[in-house]
């Protein structure tokens, strides 16, 4: 029995000095002290097979190897572990001297930035920014505007209709209505959200855009304030030098209507790519609110008058950008909202 324990202390110090990695001394762990297959419990086990006189002398001296075998296994695990964490200190260093990498910070929508250029130049006329239903009935889209019930635009062709009675609003002029009930003039409001419409998508359309609609009512108002109101504008989002005109146009919640240009940004009007050679950019709708829209709403049209205008945010914002596709507004190409 000593000179088998002699052997295995002999082994065991052989081993212990070829550990090179982690993974040798864990092996050389369970190799000598595992609790079932370990060589020192083996030896414990056949302490049973000797006298007792045998069994008392080599006990001792199988208690001394297992001492000396797990205080030497012991030191090798510290001595690993600082290994270990010497290591990750070097592979985790910190050179605190570097430059430290920016930080790539989030940033509103191009859309979202327009917009809030437009509600700022309202709002410091006098403006109150009105919301309303994204979903709307039949009266606040149709009737309450004065749209026929055989315009072209109630079918279900150019309309999303969830039912007979209700759809998504296709202009932002409901909430013209809905501000009319509220309030009582004089009244100055935009109304700027989100419409729908069953358009193809392509360069120049989407089904779902943004608008900004505009709605004056008081006494004595004509059509040079909604003129001047519509210049103010210009002015103050492009510049003091940028004309407007306006061209006689039909819209059945005006009488009478316009369509409002303004005299290319980009060119001055000589012609570019931005206004398509035209010189000038056509911006929307407009006209004195019909008699049967303040009627319904509850305004006497007799003692009141008013002016309505609206625009396309999402055509305004490929112009200024200059865009050849309004579709890249809502593909969520980061790359493409990066420049913004």
């Amino acid at each position: 029995m000593t000179n088998r324990l002699t052997k295995l202390r002999t082994d065991f110090d052989r081993e212990l000095a070829e550990v090179r990695t982690d993974a040798a001394a864990s092996e050389l762990r369970d190799r000598w002290v595992g609790r079932k297959n370990g060589l020192l419990a083996a030896e414990m086990k056949s302490l049973g097979k000797l006298s007792s006189e045998e069994r008392r002398t080599a006990g001792q001296q199988l208690n001394e190897l297992k001492d000396y075998v797990e205080a030497e296994i012991e030191k090798l695990l510290q001595v690993v572990e600082l290994r270990r964490v010497a290591e990750r200190l070097v592979k985790e260093r910190i050179d605190v001297t570097l430059p430290g990498r920016r930080i790539i910070a989030g940033h509103l929508h191009p859309i979202t930035l327009l917009r809030q250029k437009v509600e700022d130049i309202f709002v410091s006329l006098g403006y109150h920014i009105e919301d309303g239903p994204e979903i709307e009935t039949d009266f606040y889209n149709f009737d309450a505007l004065n749209i026929p019930a055989n315009h072209p635009a109630r079918s279900w062709q150019d309309t999303f209709y969830l039912n007979d009675h209700l759809a998504l609003r296709s202009q932002t002029s409901n909430v013209q209505i809905h501000a009319m009930q509220r309030r009582k003039p004089p009244l100055r409001v935009i109304a700027p959200g989100r419409v729908f419409r069953r358009d193809t998508p392509d360069a120049t359309h989407n089904p779902m855009f943004f608008q900004v609609e505009g709605l004056v009512v008081d006494r004595g108002i004509t059509l040079g304030d909604l003129k001047g109101t519509i210049e103010e504008f210009v002015h103050r989002m492009f510049g003091p030098e940028i004309k407007t005109r306006f061209r006689p146009s039909y819209f059945p919640f005006v009488e009478p209507g316009a369509e409002s240009d303004f005299l290319c940004f980009k060119c001055g009007g000589s012609g570019c790519r931005v206004c398509k050679s035209a010189g000038w950019i056509e911006m929307g709708g407009s006209g004195m609110v019909h008699p049967n829209v303040l009627r319904t709403a509850g305004i006497d049209p007799e003692e009141f008058s008013g002016f309505a205008f609206g625009f396309g945010l999402d055509r305004l914002c490929a112009k200024m950008y200059e865009l050849d596709d309004i579709r890249l507004l809502y593909e969520n190409d980061v790359r493409f909202l990066e420049q913004f």
